[in-house]
């Protein structure tokens, strides 16, 4: 190589070199530091929140679902309160003695038949004419019988005294045998019937409070868990009598709340400040000044936006982050969004549960 060449490729290999400190060098000024310069450390990061309080009230753990509004069924103590009623016999509809809405009594003929070996007025004409002969002793007493008997199978009488809530019957119809004609309903005795999926249904015990959540709502409580599985869906069968002025009708459908456990006087706090990781740990943010920190909770019943919790040193009035919980560190400074006005509605609000477990 030449000699000027060599000191040509010399000068270009040196100014490039000057070209790339004088760049870093700028770099690192636009920068605000040295590359060389650690970053700072212990440095305290600030999330902002909305924050809530940690109340003290009742809470309740219950099983939800959707019953219908039936006639009771037939007790130990007393007959079912009734229901739909069909033809004894085929026939003839000859008389129909009711109109629906009607108030009845029990034994009352409601329906009258005619069939094609008797007409109902000539089988209610041969009863008394068989009482008579037998008064004579001019029959036996189980002609009497037979004639009640032929009576009986051209009748619908009302079962129980109540409400005559349908009726299907035309006169001069022709009817099948169990065709049902007319609905008698004691509307002072009724029930609501739930299908509950087995696997909620297995803690289910009677005398537990049942809210019917009506309008107005209707409290009482389960009178009946069936024993056995419905093997078509897997549900268990219950029941709960109504009270007489419950103001439900008959084949209504409406959602039903069974409470299963009362926690009576427990801390509570809304249900998003409690936040569970993924390794199934929960906690929250328990604030204190402008600082926040993860404080280990167990989590228990959850009811109306609320949620019980235990934890150590935790206490009413305590307060928490709500908003901003979720991904927070294990301790930050805070910034507070909320407003006095804020703190006060959280406070109110979380009365609300535990005011209307005393009203039931």
């Amino acid at each position: 190589m030449k000699p000027k060449q060599f000191i040509i490729g010399a000068v270009m290999v040196l100014c490039a070199g000057l070209a790339i400190f004088g760049l870093t060098k700028l770099h690192n000024s636009d920068s605000g530091g040295d590359p060389d310069e650690a970053p700072p450390e212990n440095v305290t990061p600030v999330v902002t929140v909305e924050t809530g309080r940690i109340q003290r009230m009742t809470l309740h753990r219950y099983v939800d679902g959707y019953g219908t509004v039936e006639p009771a069924p037939a007790t130990a103590d007393q007959p079912s309160a009734g229901g739909p009623l069909s033809a004894p016999t085929a026939g003839v509809v000859a008389h129909v003695a009711v109109v629906p809405r009607q108030e009845v009594k029990k034994g009352e003929v409601l329906v009258e038949l005619n069939s094609s070996t008797a007409t109902y007025a000539y089988a209610k004409a041969e009863v008394e004419r068989q009482k008579k002969l037998l008064e004579d002793q001019n029959t036996s007493l189980k002609n009497v019988q037979d004639a009640e008997a032929q009576l009986a199978s051209l009748r619908i009488v009302a079962p129980v005294s109540g409400t005559v809530t349908r009726v299907s019957a035309r006169e001069g119809a022709a009817v099948d045998a169990n065709a049902v004609l007319v609905e008698v309903i004691d509307l002072s005795r009724l029930a609501v019937t739930a299908q509950i999926p087995a696997s909620q249904a297995k803690d289910l015990n009677t005398g537990e409070e049942v809210q019917i959540l009506s309008e107005p709502a209707v409290t009482n409580s389960l009178s009946f868990v069936s024993p056995a599985v419905d093997p078509n869906d897997g549900t268990v069968l219950v029941r709960a009598a109504l009270p007489a002025n419950s103001g439900l009708r008959p084949g209504q459908f409406v959602p039903l709340r069974i409470v299963t456990e009362t926690r009576a006087d427990v801390l509570a706090a809304p249900i998003e400040s409690v936040v569970t990781s993924e390794d199934g740990k929960s906690f929250v943010v328990l604030i204190k000044g402008d600082e926040g920190a993860q404080a280990p909770v167990t989590a228990g019943v959850r009811e109306n936006g609320w949620v019980e919790i235990e934890g150590e040193g935790l206490k009413e009035g305590d307060s928490i982050a709500t908003l901003g919980a979720y991904g927070f560190p294990e301790k930050a400074k805070i910034r507070n969004q909320n407003s006095p006005a804020d703190e006060e509605s959280s406070t109110n609000s979380a009365k609300e549960p535990a005011d209307s477990a005393k009203e039931k």
